[in-house]
């Protein structure tokens, strides 16, 4: 319903008294009377108008009102409705005798009024409604003064029946701020801020079905980087997923928050696969300083199992979506991957593993039937990029796909575009309703009051038709906005005009015949999204990687601790959630290569500088060094000449020899290649690694091979130095044996000399004895005739004198001859060839 134009206030002001005076005396003057802007008339059914107060010249006055809360937010019979607030005197001039109450306005007629309301609703122009003062202003605050800069808080009960709520609809309800300043002495609005009141007094004929989409993903958090151990520890770029899941933080809210509402979970499986790998492996974080990575808390490996555990109970007889792993960019691959390689490729292995994923770490069946476009923008290309990885339904939006036709309503989500595909067409003003900073309790309470009004149109609209509608708000929620969808759905509850629905639902539900089913051209998608596409730079880099994978994998003995990280890897560099982030988005995908990159060169070639050949055949030894911690296999090493008449390698035909390669983790691997020189001087040769396919793998090695032909002379002369060696040894042999003949003739000699001195020396002794023995006999002492004692006064040897007795040298003893240094030793006999000293 319309509402006369004046503005609404307590009392007219004097001017506008005198000139409906002067209109009434003109009346009969139609050139006059065409010239005043009277005021019109208000048709039938409109609320009874109060009279008006004047303006502010400001289109949107001098004092800022601030509605932060209002409950309920959809009042029935016996309800009393609270609105608090602030109210701010933004201008120059102290204002008084001021006060703040509810103006209800008129039920608005269709969706559009109610975006008209929004985007004015502190506009002073326009109709502000009637004002519920109550009884001596009962239901109004009053304030005496208020000074330039100064903030009062208010807070306003009226009882729903004080509100004059003829009919079912949406109303439009303003908080207004009337008073007088020193410039205008006179009551006049100075402020206000519009809202709507939605009102329904008994349930509808038919419900509309409302699918609730509540979105669980992040951006991309984990890196391609593993540690070596056997469970393969998981690399974080940053502890934000942590932060996330904590209390309070945004992951934690929706989960929070979601789990008792009616909604459609829609998850990106890889938040599950991060979070699962912190609770299970264990997880470290990227050092920004370099080195070693720093490990991750127990205690955000706590939290991440109890944000798991209470998923897991909250989805227990939900409907579960899951995107595809990451939730790639459908839109970006359609305009910009398209061309290049390998690029669609990707989607079918992230929509297979994103079901199991699901499974494994929720334990429930998800659908995975569903493609979600950025902002659910659409174009043939983009559906047809959506259902290549097997997706029937594309979740789109009404401000893509929008009505061509004259429907006076709304029609149901689900329309048929082709193909067996069917586009569910979430509707963009419930979708769009809780976009912006939600921190602020205004921007929430209105945004709260807008969805509610909306959906109640949409039902208003066709009251006998039931549709299926679909809310698919913005893919990441913030803890703010997930708090006011929350609060947007408990206000609907389930006796209001909706009734709650499951996305699967809504994707089955009828089609309405006359809803457009005509997908929008390729020039139709917003510009500012194709700005924040992922550019083909992007998709180029992918391919690199994916080229570089499927080199390295072929090598390795457990390709799987390497496939499967990198293969998420790729799908995370694909991701929705880059938008807007260029520069962030190429860091990781440079991430990505350079470490894959940094892997296969742990399997390589030890670099040669030069080798030396002395003769017509050697070999030359290669040395292949794993520094992996799996096994490198399925290679083969190639050494070349470059010259084969010169320097041929192996025994069978060709410049080449190769041989199998099998490497161990940590160890290095050394093998032999026989060669045949024909010519002197350096050859260039180079080794090379192959896969099973012929594909080079790593960097090649150059290196010269130095060639000495040994000649028919140098090996005579040669063989003559050996040969003076051997007659010089055995000169020296002879010579020795010849020096021992003569040392032990000598002694020979020596002893029979001493044998002849010991036989003189025996026969002089026996003429000694002889004669003492008749001295003996005759002498006057009486002495024995045995020779066996001895004279004491006699002049004999002593005794042993003549056991040992020293041998002389025949001659005369001459003065020169030497004393002997010391006195013998040993006085007994020599023994026979005994040396003894003299």
């Amino acid at each position: 319903m319309a509402e006369a134009a004046d503005f609404q206030g307590m009392t007219p002001s004097p001017a506008r008294r005198w000139i409906r005076r002067t209109a009434a005396l003109l009346a009969g003057t139609p050139l006059l009377a065409g010239l005043l802007q009277l005021p019109a008339a208000a048709p039938a059914g409109a609320a009874p108008a109060a009279p008006s107060a004047p303006a502010a010249p400001s289109s949107t006055g001098s004092v800022d009102v601030s509605v932060d809360g209002m409950s309920p937010s959809a009042p029935t019979d016996d309800d009393t409705v609270t609105v608090s607030g602030t109210i701010t005197n933004e201008g120059r001039r102290t204002v008084t005798d001021a006060h703040v109450g509810l103006r209800v306005g008129p039920t608005l007629h269709n969706r559009s009024a109610i975006d008209n309301v929004t985007k004015r609703s502190d506009s002073l122009q326009g109709p502000l409604g009637r004002e519920v003062a109550g009884k001596d202003g009962k239901y109004t605050a009053e304030f005496d003064k208020l000074a330039p800069g100064v903030s009062q808080e208010f807070q306003l009960s009226v009882p729903v029946e004080e509100l004059d709520l003829s009919a079912d609809g949406v109303y439009q309800l303003g908080v207004a701020l009337t008073g007088r300043s020193a410039a205008q002495p006179y009551a006049q609005v100075l402020g206000v801020e519009r809202t709507f009141l939605p009102w329904q007094s008994e349930a509808p004929e038919e419900k509309t079905k409302v699918s609730f989409l509540w979105p669980l993903i992040s951006t991309s958090h984990l890196t391609a980087e593993t540690a070596s151990d056997e469970q393969q520890t998981p690399v974080f770029a940053d502890d934000q997923l942590a932060e996330e899941v904590a209390p309070g933080g945004r992951l934690e809210q929706m989960l929070s928050l979601g789990k008792n509402l009616p909604v459609t979970w829609v998850i990106d499986p890889d938040l599950l696969a991060s979070l699962d790998a912190m609770v299970t492996k264990g997880y470290s974080i990227e050092n920004p300083e370099g080195g070693n990575p720093i490990p991750g808390s127990a205690k955000n490996r706590a939290l991440a199992k109890q944000w798991l555990n209470e998923l897991q109970q909250a989805v227990k007889g939900k409907k579960v979506v899951a995107l595809p792993f990451a939730d790639p960019d459908l839109a970006s691959l359609a305009h910009q991957g398209k061309t290049v390689g390998g690029s669609l490729s990707h989607l079918k292995p992230a929509t297979d593993v994103a079901a199991k994923t699901v499974k494994s770490v929720l334990h429930v069946e998800p659908s995975t039937d569903f493609a979600w476009p950025a902002e659910g923008a659409v174009d043939p290309s983009v559906v047809d990029v959506a259902t290549s990885a097997g997706a029937h339904s594309v979740i789109a939006r009404s401000d893509s796909l929008r009505e061509t036709g004259s429907l006076p309503y709304t029609p149901t989500a689900a329309r048929p575009i082709g193909g067996g595909t069917t586009a569910v067409v979430a509707d963009a003003g419930l979708s769009t309703a809780f976009q912006g900073d939600m921190t602020r309790a205004e921007d929430s309470t209105l945004a709260v009051q807008e969805f509610l009004a909306q959906s109640q149109m949409i039902t208003l609209q066709a009251p006998d038709k039931q549709r299926s509608v679909v809310v698919a708000p913005q893919r990441m929620p913030t803890a703010s906005q997930a708090q006011t969808m929350a609060r947007a759905l408990d206000a609907l509850g389930s006796e209001s005009w909706t009734e709650p629905d499951d996305l699967i639902a809504a994707a089955q539900a009828k089609p309405d015949p006359k809803a457009t089913t005509k997908v929008p051209g390729v020039g139709s998608y917003p510009a500012s999204l194709r700005k924040q596409e992922l550019p083909k730079a992007a998709f180029e880099s992918v391919r690199t990687t994916q080229e570089t994978l499927n080199r390295f994998k072929v090598i390795l003995s457990e390709p799987d601790r390497v496939v499967t990280p990198f293969g998420r890897a790729m799908d995370r560099e694909l991701s929705t959630s880059w938008r807007g982030r260029p520069h962030e988005a190429e860091t990781y995908r440079n991430s990505v290569q350079r470490y894959l990159t940094t892997l296969t060169g742990q399997v390589q070639l030890i670099e040669k500088t030069e080798a030396k050949l002395s003769g017509r055949e050697a070999t030359i030894p290669i040395t292949v060094q794993n520094n992996l911690v799996q096994g490198a296999e399925n290679l083969t090493l190639r050494l070349t000449s470059t010259k084969p008449t010169r320097l041929k390698i192996g025994e069978e035909p060709g410049p080449y020899e190769e041989q199998p390669i099998k490497v161990s983790g940590g160890h290095s691997q050394t093998v032999k290649f026989t060669t045949t020189a024909n010519a002197n001087g350096p050859v260039p040769v180079v080794a090379q690694l192959y896969t099973e396919d012929g594909t080079p793998y790593g960097k090649q090695i150059r290196f010269d091979v130095d060639v000495t032909e040994i000649t028919l002379t140098v090996m005579l002369v040669l063989a003559g130095g050996l040969l003076l060696l051997v007659l010089a040894g055995f000169r020296m042999y002879t010579q020795r044996k010849a020096a021992a003949r003569r040392a032990e003739a000598e002694e020979e000699a020596e002893a029979e000399e001493e044998a002849e001195a010991e036989a003189e020396n025996g026969e002089g002794q026996g003429d000694d004895g002889e004669n003492g023995g008749t001295s003996g006999t005759g002498g006057t002492g009486g002495g024995q005739d045995d020779g066996g004692g001895q004279d004491d006064g006699g002049d004999s040897p002593e005794p042993g004198a003549s056991d040992s007795p020293e041998p002389r040298p025949s001659g005369p003893e001459q003065p020169s001859d030497p004393a002997p240094d010391t006195a013998p030793e040993n006085t007994d006999p020599s023994g026979t060839g005994e040396r003894v000293d003299r």
